[in-house]
C-alpha cells in the first residue's frame, strides 16, 4: 500500500518550535555517549537550530501557546497554538493546522510559490504554480517493511521479478572487495524529526488512544496519514516473540537507553547507511578496495524507522545477526558507507520467502544478507 507522509513534518512544525524550551536530544547523546559519533541517520533527524535564542520568546497561557522569534520585526516568525489549532506565520509563509485540516502557503501565492492542503478531500500539493502535482509517497513492500523483514512472507513468481527490493538480498560470501550489486538506497520515513523525550512522553502512543492521537494531529479518519499511524501503532503494540527483546522508541533519549541497556554497555558503535549524494537512482555499486568491516560481538540492536508524525524507531536485540559496514562506489561515482546485516539462522523462515527465491537457497542453509535503508540504525559493542 502507498503511504503518504508528506504532511507529517507540517503537523510537527509547532512541536519542533515548542521543543526549543526543552533539553535538546543531542545533549543527552553527548552526556551518555561522549565518545560515540552520531551516525547520519541520527543527525538527519535532529531539529535544525533555525531560531535565534536571544530573539525568541515563549508564552503559555489560557489561550494556548504563543512563540515569537525576531521580536516582531519584519521577517520575524510567530507560532500560535490554541483551541482552534495551530498557526505559523513566517516571512512569505503561513501554516495553519486546525479542525479543517492543514494549509500551507509559501511565496504568498506568487508564481513559483508552494501550497499544501490536507483536509477532508485528501492531500493536494501545488509546486511552482503547477496544480495537481502528486505528493511524495513511501511504498512499503511486503517482506521488506519498516521492521526489515516479514519472515513469513511468501512471494509470488511475479513479485520475485518485479520486487524492487529483491536486489537487496545477497549471501555473506559476496561481501568482498570488487563484488558488484544493484541497489537503490532510500529512506523509510523521510521528513520526520526527533522530539525531546519530555514531549514524546506527553503524547499518547497506543492503538487504544488512536482517536485522541488523530485529534491531536488533526488527521482525518480515512486518510492515508491515519492508516500509516494505525499501522505503526499496531506494530509497536504487538507482543514480543519468544526470546525477543523489542521496544518502540519515540525519542532519541529512549533509543539510547534501550540500546545501551540491551547491550549491557555504553561503549558502543552506532552506524547507519550514509549516501554521499542524495537522490541517487538504483544503480550498480562495487564494494570498494578499502574493505568490509564487521561490527564487534554477536549481539546487536537494530532500530528501524517507522513512518509516523515524528521520529519513531522499532528497536530489537538480535542474537542471530551479523552486521557489517560496507564501502560502495556507484557507477556515477557516488560513494556510500552502507550497513549490511546477515541473518545467520533462517531455519524458521517461510520456505517461499522472497530471499530464498532470489538466492535459490533453502531455509537454514546459508546466512541471508541485505542492506539497510538510510534511516535505519545498528548498535553494537565497541571492543
Amino acid at each position: 500500500m502507498a503511504r503518504s507522509i508528506c504532511s507529517f513534518p507540517i503537523l510537527l512544525l509547532f512541536v519542533a518550535v515548542l521543543a526549543r524550551a526543552a533539553v535538546y536530544p543531542q545533549d543527552y547523546w553527548k552526556s551518555v555517549l561522549p565518545h560515540t559519533p552520531m551516525p547520519g541517520a541520527v543527525r538527519d533527524l535532529l531539529q535544525p537550530d533555525v531560531l535565534d535564542d536571544k530573539a525568541t520568546s515563549v508564552g503559555v497561557g489560557k489561550g494556548g501557546v504563543h512563540v515569537e522569534a525576531g521580536k516582531g520585526k519584519p521577517g520575524s516568525t510567530t507560532v500560535n497554538v490554541g483551541y482552534k489549532g495551530v498557526g505559523v506565520n513566517a516571512p512569505g509563509t503561513h501554516v495553519g493546522v486546525g479542525g479543517g485540516g492543514v494549509h500551507v502557503g509559501a511565496g504568498k501565492g506568487k508564481p513559483g510559490g508552494t501550497t499544501v492542503n490536507v483536509g477532508h478531500g485528501g492531500v493536494g500539493v501545488n509546486v511552482g504554480g503547477h496544480p495537481g502535482k502528486k505528493p511524495p509517497v513511501v511504498v512499503t513492500v511486503p517482506g521488506y517493511g519498516s521492521k526489515g523483514f516479514n519472515y513469513n512472507y511468501a512471494a509470488t513468481e511475479t513479485q520475485v521479478h518485479d520486487d524492487p527490493n529483491a536486489a537487496l538480498f545477497f549471501e555473506e560470501k559476496d561481501l568482498h572487495p570488487g563484488a558488484k550489486m544493484s541497489v537503490h538506497f532510500t529512506r523509510t520515513a523521510p521528513g520526520t524529526t526527533f522530539i525531546p523525550r519530555s514531549e514524546a512522553n506527553a503524547i499518547p502512543f497506543s492503538s487504544k488512544k488512536l482517536p485522541e492521537i488523530l485529534a491531536r494531529f488533526s488527521l482525518q479518519p480515512n486518510s492515508l496519514e491515519t492508516e500509516t499511524v494505525k499501522e505503526t501503532l499496531q506494530r509497536c503494540d504487538e507482543p514480543a516473540a519468544a526470546g525477543e527483546t523489542r521496544y518502540c522508541a519515540t525519542s532519541l533519549e529512549s533509543m539510547v537507553d534501550f540500546a545501551t541497556a540491551s547491550l549491557g554497555t555504553r561503549e558502543v558503535r552506532v552506524v547507519s547507511t550514509e549516501v554521499g549524494k542524495q537522490g541517487t537512482p538504483k544503480q550498480l555499486y562495487t564494494i570498494a578496495s578499502s574493505g568490509v568491516q564487521k561490527l564487534a560481538g554477536s549481539r546487536a540492536v537494530a532500530c528501524h524507522a517507522e513512518p509516523y508524525a515524528y521520529a519513531v524507531f522499532y528497536c530489537h536485540l538480535t542474537l542471530t545477526t551479523k552486521a557489517y559496514v560496507v564501502p560502495l562506489v556507484g557507477e556515477d561515482g557516488t560513494r556510500v558507507n552502507s550497513v549490511a546485516v546477515c541473518h545467520t539462522d533462517t531455519s524458521s523462515w517461510n520456505p517461499k520467502h522472497l530471499a530464498f527465491q532470489v538466492l535459490k537457497v533453502k531455509p537454514g542453509t546459508v546466512p541471508v544478507c541485505h542492506f539497510l535503508p538510510q534511516d535505519h540504525i545498528v548498535w553494537a559493542p565497541r571492543y
